[in-house]
This record gives C-alpha cells, sequence and structure tokens, in this order.
C-alpha cells in the first residue's frame, strides 16, 4: 500500500494580509506582520496570546504567521533594514535636548 501524495495548497491569505508601502500589514490595520512575528519569537507566545495582544481573531494571526513562513527572507530583510536605521536614530539623536 502507498501513501497519498501529498498535494501543496495555495491559501489566498488576501481577506487577512494587505500591502501597504511595500510591506505586509494586516487587512484594515496598520500592523505590519513583522510585528506579530517578532512577538510570537521573543516571547513564545501562542496564537490566542498574539490575538489578545494585538487585537486581532486567531485566523489573522494565523494568516500572519503562514504570510511570514511563505515570505520569510523578505520580512527578515525589512526587519533588519528597519533595526538599522532605528539604531542610527537612536545614535543621532541621543543627547538630543529634552
Amino acid at each position: 500500500m502507498t501513501a497519498p501524495t501529498a498535494n501543496p495548497t495555495t491559501v489566498d491569505l488576501s481577506k487577512y494580509i494587505e500591502m501597504r508601502d511595500g510591506r505586509a500589514n494586516i487587512r484594515g490595520r496598520r500592523l505590519p506582520v513583522s510585528f506579530i512575528v517578532i512577538d510570537q519569537v521573543k516571547n513564545a507566545s501562542s496564537v490566542t496570546e498574539l490575538a489578545y495582544n494585538f487585537t486581532l481573531s486567531e485566523e489573522q494571526v494565523l494568516a500572519a504567521l503562514l504570510y511570514y513562513r511563505e515570505h520569510k527572507d523578505a520580512i527578515d530583510a525589512e526587519y533588519a533594514a528597519d533595526a538599522k536605521e532605528s539604531e542610527e536614530a537612536n545614535r543621532k539623536f541621543q543627547n538630543w535636548p529634552k
């Protein structure tokens, strides 16, 4: 008896994910997918915790995590660029008058 062959299924995430300024965001929110992923990685947050923390449905969180899995390299590059820009701004304005 042979095992059934798994056919990859494509899931349309456009119900949950939209592109804004070249970045993936939760549809209808200005919430980047990368924010959800970062929270999950840093805090080992569950889907339920992420949904609560970001006031999203579990479906939205799952869509964000799936989108990240399918576009990991691009989102990781965006995050690295953002982190570098943030570090440069912190250095530049470190002694900014208060």
